[in-house]
């Protein structure tokens, strides 16, 4: 420390008294939201004839779309109310959540993923670098988007894709697969 250096009680002090630098917490009563989760667990239920079991898979992402895909379990969002899990196999998966460029190191860890996943299966690719490698497309250590290795029904863009996006996401995906299967003979 210099002489020109405050002294760490003042900056101690300084960061108790300064209000935390974090967004404003979202509306308590959103009814927006619940009727949002309601469809996905109609759609889920019509479709699977049980509640959607996600797996989130990190290709090699920042992180940034994790923090959003986590916030769908908080308080807020608790869309296990709404029937949607998020399991710890991908053989008990329905859906693959995969965030992030795909790197040389997670290719194989992503093509075993998807082959362990049960069919009837989607894979959802989220986030900008989830689509086409974002920020990260062209670099050595990318091979790129989540399609550049395993087929993906729905690209979720965004960085990140806020937890309504994805919700949104889910339920156009369900509602597509149902009536692609419903127009079947």
């Amino acid at each position: 420390m210099t002489c020109e250096d405050p002294p760490m009680r003042k900056i101690l002090f300084t960061g108790l008294l300064r209000p935390p630098l974090t967004e404003p917490a979202p509306r308590p009563d959103d009814g927006a939201l619940a009727e949002l989760g309601r469809q996905l667990d109609r759609a889920a239920r019509r479709r699977l004839g049980r509640s959607l079991a996600i797996r989130q898979v990190d290709a090699g992402s920042c992180n940034g779309c994790e923090l959003e895909i986590h916030a769908l379990s908080n308080a807020f969002y608790d869309v296990e109310r709404f029937g949607i899990h998020f399991v710890a196999s991908p053989r008990h998966a329905d859906v693959l959540m995969v965030t992030g460029p795909v790197t040389k190191s997670m290719r194989e860890a992503l093509e075993r993923t998807y082959a362990a996943t049960p069919a009837p299966k989607w894979v959802v690719a989220v986030g900008d670098c989830g689509v086409d490698g974002g920020c990260f497309a062209g670099s050595y250590a990318v091979v790129g988007g989540v399609s550049a290795v395993v087929p993906v029904d729905l690209h979720i863009r965004g960085c990140p894709p806020s937890p309504t996006a994805l919700l949104q996401g889910l339920l156009a995906l369900l509602e597509q697969a149902s009536a692609s299967s419903a127009a079947r003979p």
